[in-house]
Order: C-alpha cells, then sequence, then structure tokens
C-alpha cells in the first residue's frame, strides 16, 4: 500500500504550515520521516488520516490496482482502508484491561458495544489466539489486567493497531518510552511483517539511531517542505539536512 501526495498544502488563519509538492511514501518497506520541532511532521500525519482537512491538494491511497482518493472520505473510513496510524500521545481505554483493549480493536463496528466486545461468544477464536500470542510475546507485568505504566500503555497501543491488521501503518514517534529490548521486539515483530508483505511502514522518529537502523528510506521535512529524501546514508550524507536538523 502506497501515499501520493500532490501540492498538499495547509494553512492556518493564511500562515502556511505545510506545503508538499509532490511525494510518495510507502514503496519501499519501513520508511523514516525525520525533521526539528515544528517542521509539519504531525500535521501531514493528521492530513494523510483525514483528521486534519487540507487547504489544497490532492491524497491518494493506492492498493494494488485500486486508488482511493482521500480527500473525499472521512478518517475512520481511511482506518477500514487500511491505513492506521498509531498515537503519539499516550490514549486508549484506561477502564479496560489489556486483553479487553486488544478484544476492542479487533471487533467488527457491527459488535462494537460494551456488551458485544467483553461477551466472550462474541470473540472469534482466531483473534483470541492472536491475542495470546501477542501477551505472550510482549512482557506486561499483568497481561489480564490493566496496562500501568506510560511503557506498557506505549506497546498496548502498538499492538491494537496491529491487530487492526493495516495494509499500512504509520508510526508516530512509536518507541518513546519503551526499554531498549521491547523497542527491538516491536521493531523485529514489524519488520518481519513487511518482509512478509503484509503491511509498508512509514515512521515518524527523532531517535536517528532507530530510523538508521530500521528504515531502508527516508524522507527529510523541514519547514513544512519535504526537502530531500533517499537512503539512510543518503540524508545522512546531506548538507541540507546536517545544517537544518544535526546542527552539523
Amino acid at each position: 500500500m502506497k501515499l501520493h501526495m500532490r501540492n498538499l498544502t495547509k494553512a492556518y488563519h493564511a500562515h502556511p504550515v505545510l506545503n508538499v509538492k509532490e511525494a510518495s511514501l510507502g514503496t519501499h518497506g519501513v520508511e523514516g520521516l525525520i525533521g526539528p520541532n515544528g517542521a509539519g511532521k504531525s500535521t501531514l500525519m493528521g492530513l494523510l488520516t483525514r483528521r486534519i482537512k487540507p487547504s489544497t491538494g490532492t491524497i491518494k491511497l493506492e492498493d494494488g490496482d485500486v486508488t482511493h482518493r482521500l480527500n473525499l472520505i472521512r478518517s475512520h473510513q481511511v482506518a477500514n482502508l487500511g491505513l492506521v496510524k498509531t498515537n503519539q500521545r499516550i490514549q486508549g481505554f484506561s477502564s479496560l484491561t489489556i486483553r479487553d483493549n486488544l478484544r476492542l480493536a479487533a471487533t467488527s463496528t457491527i459488535d462494537e458495544t460494551y456488551r458485544g466486545v467483553l461477551d466472550d461468544d462474541q470473540v472469534d477464536e482466531a483473534i483470541e489466539a492472536e491475542i495470546d500470542r501477542y501477551l505472550s510475546q510482549f512482557s506486561f507485568a499483568d497481561p489480564d489486567g490493566f496496562a500501568k505504566s506510560g511503557g506498557e500503555k506505549k506497546l498496548l497501543d502498538i499492538l491494537r493497531c496491529l491487530i487492526l491488521k493495516p495494509r499500512m501503518l504509520l508510526m508516530d514517534e512509536p518507541t518513546a518510552g519503551l526499554p531498549d529490548d521491547i523497542t527491538k521486539e516491536v521493531m523485529d515483530l514489524v519488520g518481519a511483517k513487511v518482509e512478509a508483505g503484509d503491511m509498508t511502514v512509514v515512521i515518524v522518529e527523532h531517535d536517528l539511531d532507530l530510523i538508521w537502523k530500521y528504515c531502508s528510506y527516508v524522507h527529510f521535512l523541514s519547514e513544512g517542505e519535504i526537502l530531500f529524501h533517499g537512503t539512510p546514508d543518503d540524508v545522512k550524507n546531506n548538507r541540507v539536512v546536517a545544517e537544518k536538523y544535526m546542527g552539523v
């Protein structure tokens, strides 16, 4: 699954914050999006998921032979097409256990009621087995209890997205607050799903070591524009990136 943007802009009160003339995401498996604070990364993520309405321009989502114009649909419909985004800020249902949070994410909209989610008869056996696999793979203090620490809540957010089986996953600072060993487990799992052809991934992250290690292609955004993109080595050696972001 790939995203294509053309003449995509966003302005607030005549003040431009984003201006992407033309760019594509999702053509290289795992890609990174980097840039200084205030570059427009969060705005771009909001535009791609239709949480924010663009001032001008088009966004197209290509899935095989089918192309969807995202300008014409709402944010929940974007997710239904297979484009899913993790949350930069920790969000979740604190009144639900870790298991029930995952059940809710996997529940169809028809059964998405409090009683329907918690009714064991409504939970698909395959989904329950997948939840069991995730909970055995990752170390929650109490898998059948509540996510308590910031790291557990961050991990739960990522697993909620993965259980949706996205075709394209946007990861917004996904490993902030996670221990190094859990970060590796998460990224290895994501990489395996990309390798298997299950999805493409775009990572928005300030941790450049993670970007260089896991991304095969990187986009550099500054002052609302994508100024450069290429392999990690290309980006690291680019003079504009060095001056505007790395302070070299």
